[in-house]
């Protein structure tokens, strides 16, 4: 029998905890703006880098009854799926052009959501249509049926991103899927459009004005918050609505003045029960209040696209061009 010194148990110890664990290779930092980022994100929070390789990651979606983080490769056509136990691994595709043949450069699938029966919900690209995934999300497959696929019988540019309230989807239309983007001699539809899709499947045109409408998403109270990627108005605007009707509009915040000093515009956002926005932008992702101050930002070198908040809103993910990174918020 082998005897073993307290001495000899940590040391042995603290060789197989080195051995395991892989160390955790951090990017970036948090710059706090306001004493009110201590409600939302811990003093002791780090920028982790959880997977990295792609062409640009977009899209993330965690699914908490399976604990893993899925998200599109745009230009890879591919949705990955990532696991705390098992890493990163392919899991769809094609995930947004199942045709033959495509000159887009932007062809897979962008935002992901799960509508209220828990079924994949994808923006392709390259199919220009709000599709679902017809297989379960623990066997998928490449097969999809159209939610939306065009609007007054022209085919949309390319759904970009989306959100789903009160079973009905709202989805933004920009053309960064057509290989031509708005110069593409395929395109149908004039604008670039946010538009809503009932439970009926009808489409209705909510705004026509925004030049790059990009990331949506509502508030608590039930205003809508959509992002414009254009470099010349990179600017978050906020509506009010009334059904299918836009009572009012108004700008949430211009970040037209930060564009070519960092990388990133206006893109995928989210916001959390109390209230808080997590949009990326210009530099990073831009953290605001209920009230529209910006209390914080995690400011990243590579241009960011979205991001994703874990069911208990303890933990933020961010696909950041090549990489995706986490963020533990708060314990």
């Amino acid at each position: 029998m082998r005897i073993y010194t307290t001495s000899m148990c940590l040391l042995l110890c603290t060789i197989t905890l080195f051995q395991c664990s892989k160390p955790i290779r951090t990017t970036g930092k948090i710059e706090r703006l306001d004493p009110q980022l201590d409600e939302v994100i811990s003093n002791h929070a780090q920028i982790e880098i959880i997977a990295e390789g792609f062409e640009w990651s977009e899209g993330p979606l965690w699914i908490e009854e399976n604990k893993m983080l899925l998200f599109s490769d745009v230009p890879k056509n591919t949705i990955y799926k990532w696991t705390e136990e098992s890493g990163t691994s392919v899991y769809l595709t094609p995930s947004g052009f199942t045709g033959s043949k495509t000159e887009s450069k932007e062809s897979g699938s962008n935002g992901l959501l799960l509508d209220d029966e828990g079924n994949l919900v994808l923006c392709q690209h390259g199919d220009r249509r709000l599709a679902m995934m017809l297989a379960s999300l623990e066997d998928p497959k490449p097969e999809f049926t159209s939610i939306a696929e065009e609007y007054d019988g022209k085919r949309f540019n390319s759904p970009n991103d989306a959100a789903f309230k009160n079973y009905e989807f709202y989805f933004t239309d920009p053309p960064y899927g057509l290989a031509r983007q708005a110069e593409d001699p395929e395109r149908e539809i004039p604008f670039q459009g946010v538009y809503k899709v009932n439970a009926e499947g009808k489409v209705t045109l909510l705004i026509d004005s925004l030049t790059r409408p990009n990331g949506i998403a509502f508030t608590p109270d039930g205003n809508l918050l959509v992002a414009n990627s254009d470099p010349d108005k990179a600017r978050w605007y906020l509506y009010q609505l009334n059904d299918s009707t836009v009572q009012s509009g108004k700008i949430f915040y211009d970040a037209t003045h930060l564009v070519g000093t960092v990388n990133g515009l206006p893109d995928g956002l989210k916001i959390d029960s109390r209230g808080y926005i997590f949009a990326t932008g210009p530099g990073g992702v831009f953290i605001f209040n209920p009230s529209g101050t910006i209390i914080g930002m995690i400011k990243l070198d590579a241009a960011t696209s979205n991001c994703a908040l874990s069911s208990d809103e303890k933990t933020l993910f961010v696909t950041n061009d090549m990489y995706v990174l986490r963020i533990h918020l708060r314990d």
